[in-house]
Formats: C-alpha cells, sequence, structure tokens
C-alpha cells in the first residue's frame, strides 16, 4: 500500500522538526573563527558554542522521552518547538560569551523534545516496513537543516556580525516551527501514548542498556558521530589557514556536502529492503575511515573527496542506527531512541571538544587521527553485528 495524506504530512512534519533542529543545532560551527577572533579565545573555548547546545540536548532527552509517555509524543514536540524558538531568538542577544554557552545550552534543552521522540514516534504509527524510508526524511530534514544553518551563519557573520548570523537562522527556526504546527495531523496522541511510571521509564532505560542487541547501537552513534562533528568543527579553521586561506565566507560553502549527506540517508533507508541495517551501518564506517588519508592533503580539491567520503560513510551509518534503536527495542521504545540520541549527542559534545585540544596542539592532523580512530571503533562494532546477523545469531536479519 502507498502511503496515505495522513501519513505524508506526518513524515513532512517531522522533516520540518528535523530541519528547525539542526539549524538551530549546527549553525554556531560555521560562526567558530569569528567567534574565536571577536572574543580572543581558542579554537576549542570556541567550539562550546556548539558543545553546550548537544550537551543540552543529550541532558534532557530522556525526561522528555518519560514526559512523552505521559502526555503524547506530538504533544512534547510541539512544546519543544516553540522553547526552541523562544531561546534562539534571545541566545544572539547575550552580552557575554558565558551567558551566549548558557543559553545555547538551553536551546539545547528544548531541543530535546524533538529527537528524543521523533523516531519513537514514526516506529508506533507507521507500518514498520516504511519505518526506514521515512525515518530517512526525517533525517534528511536534518540535514537540510544543519546546511542552511550554516550556509546562513558563516556568510552573515563574516560580512556583519556573529550575532547576527545566529539570528538570522533562528528566525527562519520561527517559520519551521509554524509549518510543523501547520503539518502535523491531529490526533496521533491517542495512538501513541503509553502512560508510565518514572521508575517503570528508568527500568526500561537499564534493560537497554543491559542488552547489547541495544547497547551496541547507543555506542556506535557515540563513536561515528564524534568523528563527524570532531571533523566539522575544526574544518573552517583549518580552510581559513594555510595552505588554503580560503575566506570564511567562502569556507562555509564546504558544508555543501552535506547535500550528499541527505542523498545517502535517502539511499540507505531504501537498502535495508535488500540487506540487512547492520551492513548498511558497517559500509558506513568503513567509508569514514578510508576518508583519512584525503581529508590529509594539501590539495583542497583532494580534501573535498575526503570530505565527502566522511560525510556519505556518516549517513549511511547514523540514520540507520537511529532507526535500529527504534525497532530493536523490545519495550520501552521512547527510551530506546532517547538512550541513542543521548549517546550521539554524548558523542558530538566530547569528541568535538577534544578535536579542538588536538587541534590547538597537533594541527589538523590531530583531528583527522582522532576522527579515524573513533570510525575504526565503530566499524568493529558494526561488523561484530553484522556478522552475527550472517551467522544467524541474532534476529537483525531484517527491518521487520
Amino acid at each position: 500500500m502507498r502511503p496515505d495524506g495522513r501519513e505524508r504530512r506526518l513524515v513532512a512534519a517531522l522533516f520540518v522538526s528535523g530541519f528547525a533542529t539542526f539549524s538551530q543545532l549546527f549553525n554556531a560551527q560555521a560562526i567558530l573563527p569569528s567567534l574565536a577572533r571577536d572574543l580572543g579565545i581558542t579554537s576549542a573555548t570556541a567550539a562550546l558554542a556548539v558543545s553546550a547546545t548537544t550537551i543540552g540536548i543529550a541532558v534532557s532527552v530522556l525526561a522528555w522521552a518519560w514526559l512523552s509517555d505521559r502526555i503524547g509524543r506530538t504533544v512534547v514536540m510541539r512544546i519543544s518547538l516553540i522553547a526552541t524558538t523562544v531561546s534562539a531568538l534571545a541566545a544572539p542577544l547575550a552580552p557575554t560569551f558565558e551567558l551566549l554557552i548558557a543559553m545555547r545550552g538551553l536551546t539545547g534543552i528544548a531541543l530535546g523534545g524533538i529527537q528524543a521522540v521523533a523516531m519513537a514516534l514514526l516506529v508506533e504509527v507507521l507500518p514498520r516496513h516504511r519505518v526506514p524510508a521515512a525515518a530517512a526524511v526525517y533525517i534528511t530534514g536534518n540535514t537540510v537543516g544543519g546546511v542552511t544553518g550554516r550556509l546562513i551563519a558563516g556568510p552573515v557573520s563574516e560580512l556583519l556580525h556573529w550575532r547576527i548570523g545566529l539570528l538570522v537562522v533562528a528566525a527562519i527556526g520561527v517559520i519551521a516551527c509554524v509549518l510543523f504546527f501547520a503539518l502535523l495531523p491531529r490526533g496521533l496522541e491517542e495512538r501513541v501514548r503509553h502512560p508510565a511510571s518514572f521508575r517503570s521509564a528508568l527500568g526500561h532505560v537499564g534493560y537497554h542498556l543491559s542488552h547489547w542487541t541495544t547497547a551496541s547501537i547507543y555506542v556506535q552513534g557515540f563513536l561515528i558521530m564524534g568523528s563527524f562533528t570532531a571533523v566539522y568543527n575544526y574544518l573552517g579553521f583549518h580552510l581559513t589557514r594555510e595552505p588554503f586561506s580560503v575566506p570564511a565566507a567562502l569556507a562555509s560553502l564546504f558544508f555543501l556536502v552535506y547535500v550528499v549527506g541527505a542523498v545517502t540517508a535517502r539511499v540507505a533507508g531504501e537498502l535495508t529492503t535488500r540487506v540487512a541495517p547492520w551492513f548498511v551501518v558497517l559500509c558506513g564506517g568503513t567509508c569514514v575511515a578510508v576518508s583519512a588519508l584525503p581529508m590529509l592533503s594539501a590539495s583542497i580539491e583532494v580534501l573535498l573527496v575526503g570530505i565527502t567520503l566522511l560525510t556519505i560513510g556518516t549517513f549511511m551509518a547514523h540514520p540507520m542506527s537511529s532507526t535500529l534503536s527504534g525497532l530493536k527495542a523490545g519495550r520501552g521504545r521512547a527510551q530506546s531512541t532517547a538512550l541513542y540520541q543521548l549517546s550521539w549527542l554524548a558523542g558530538a559534545s566530547a569528541w568535538g571538544w577534544f578535536g579542538g585540544m588536538l587541534y590547538d596542539r597537533y594541527g589538523w592532523a590531530g583531528v583527522v587521527g582522532l576522527s579515524t580512530t573513533l570510525a575504526l571503533g565503530a566499524g568493529g562494532i558494526a561488523a561484530s553485528r553484522a556478522w552475527a546477523t550472517r551467522m544467524g545469531l541474532s534476529g537483525e536479519g531484517s527491518t521487520a
């Protein structure tokens, strides 16, 4: 059966929510060189503008997941987007760097509502065979939002000011919020609400963390998204310095590679109808590891090839891992998807910050080395799960 109008509206609404989330989440990546220069701080300190938001999401997703069990998934998403809009508009007005970081953290906490329940909503509402493709559309919204936030904030920060760059992206988030409210079908709350006590929710968390089927998915996200974020956090610094010396406004154009990621996510979603999901994840991790050599090149064209490979690999592994976190949850699906969000966001925060320490000490090679090490770890996990699937040691042969 083909998706009906109600299903298409739901998927479109989640695309918009993903756009809103990632445009606000990673717009700060594009302003990091401008922020560091304007405030006279190190690259690692400037990167806190990104890490504060990812940490905010990470610390809030489990609470949002529990709340969604009580009041409904879509109610939580509406509250989340309204709070995000308000905090994102306020953040650029912060008078000091410390207050900016605090506001970015609050924006992350608000965004946690979307990240915690979007995948659980898809798994609970849609037929299971259509979940991977729908999840790919949601991830595509993330991708397009990430591209838009970076491409707008970067050039505007150089031409005007980094505060103006953040403010313009926040204004676009207002439009996305309105579209989400207009598109989201009514009546879904009654279909997906599962009232549970806080103690029961904690029990689900313990269950998922103690079972390797789900825990391996969380570790996968922690590593692969840490690898990805470390590179993208410091790509702007690398491009604006020797041997490239690219103007910061033009360096932001490198984020257009994210469009390749959007296409990859869709292709990866379709692949799961023919091959086991963990094989797709393994291919993604391998692609990220292979990207290291071209990323070390002094040729900007070869560097672009490396960044493209990194992006393709990440958007093969990450969307599929995110989908698996919902599909493989025997119980407490909202907690499982929230744990995956917490894991990849923790990885993005921790490794994104640590990459700055390596960059300040060892340069770009330190960041690439970190990215490769994390990708190899993620690839090892994916290989073990793919082997178990092939040998019939798990029930992961399909998404069913």
